[in-house]
This record gives C-alpha cells, sequence and structure tokens, in this order.
C-alpha cells in the first residue's frame, strides 16, 4: 500500500510540476511579463537596481483588462520590460499593509495609500509609474496605451532618454518614418 502511495504522489508532483506551475524561466520563454510585488521589487533593488514599472489598475477597470490583454501581451514590450525594468502589478484598491524600507502604507477608503502617492494623488486606472534605480518616482503616465505606443514610452524612459531631450525630439528620431521632425 505504501508503494502505491507513494509511486501515486510522485506521479501528481511531477504532473504537477509539468502542468500547473511556470517557472520564471517558463513564463519567459512563453513571452510573458515576470510581475512582482512592489515588495519583491523592493527587495531585488537592493542587491540588483534597476528601473521600475509599475502597473496601478484596480479589477473593475475595462482599460487596464484591454492593456493586460493587448499591450502587456505584445512580444516587444514584453521583451523589453523584462529586460530593463522590474514590473509590478499594484491594486489600486488592495488592503492591508505594504512596507517598503521601513515606511508603512495603509488603505485609505477606498484607494490604497501607496496607489495615491505613486499617482500624485490623483488616481486613474490604468496608469504605470516609472521609478529609477533608487526608487525614486520619474514620471506616472495615466491611461491606456496601445503597444505600439507603450513601446516607445518605455525604451524613451528604460534607456535614460528622458534624461537627454524632449520625448516629440525622441520619437522624431527613433522613429522617422512614422514621427517626421518638425
Amino acid at each position: 500500500m505504501k508503494n502505491h502511495l507513494s509511486a501515486f504522489a510522485t506521479f501528481f508532483l511531477i504532473l504537477l510540476a509539468l502542468t500547473g506551475f511556470k517557472s520564471d524561466s517558463a513564463k519567459i520563454a512563453q513571452g510573458e511579463i515576470q510581475w512582482l510585488t512592489i515588495e519583491q521589487a523592493y527587495a531585488k533593488m537592493q542587491t540588483a537596481p534597476r528601473k521600475v514599472l509599475i502597473d496601478v489598475y484596480t479589477d473593475w477597470c475595462g482599460w487596464c483588462k484591454v492593456m493586460d490583454r493587448e499591450t502587456f501581451k505584445n512580444k516587444a514590450v514584453v521583451d523589453y520590460i523584462n529586460k530593463k525594468y522590474y514590473a509590478v502589478k499594484l491594486d489600486a484598491e488592495q488592503k492591508g499593509t505594504i512596507t517598503l524600507g521601513g515606511k508603512k502604507f495603509t488603505s485609505q477608503g477606498r484607494t490604497h495609500e501607496l496607489a495615491l502617492a505613486l499617482t500624485n494623488n490623483q488616481p486613474s486606472y490604468p496608469t504605470t509609474v516609472f521609478l529609477d534605480d533608487k526608487f525614486q518616482i520619474i514620471q506616472p503616465l495615466p491611461g491606456y496605451m496601445k503597444a505600439r505606443e507603450f513601446h516607445e514610452v518605455i525604451t524613451f524612459i528604460g534607456d535614460n532618454y528622458h534624461k537627454k531631450e524632449a520625448f516629440e525630439t525622441y520619437k522624431a528620431k527613433t522613429y522617422p518614418g512614422l514621427y517626421p521632425a518638425r
């Protein structure tokens, strides 16, 4: 009887491993963004700093769902985000406390205190917030964006063009056929 249970348990674990859980490398191979919690991204920043991209969303937001389904599934977007950013999903209406570097953020009515801080107390969904490699806000960007437009923004910030030139100048130089110089 023990042998049958042991064999069944082994079979079940193998089956579960093959079908139920995807490792990070499997997700990357399938073209998925490696989403983290904000706490996980903060912890990774302590040893391997990089920029952070935060998707501030709500469960009821229709445009958030469209962005998840279309923009965040685009291969160029997925590849670039996984290469240059720690990607975070933050439910603006989540309950509970989030602790980052000893500072506690709590639920404040309907909108979480951290979501309010990241959106400059002007919550709008979706909002993509960009943090630098020191966990300081670069820019919150409210609203839905199609994959091509979103890719332009993530490369503009990810490759530090935001420190050197205006976004319109960057677009005209980087995508001259789409955005001729004025």
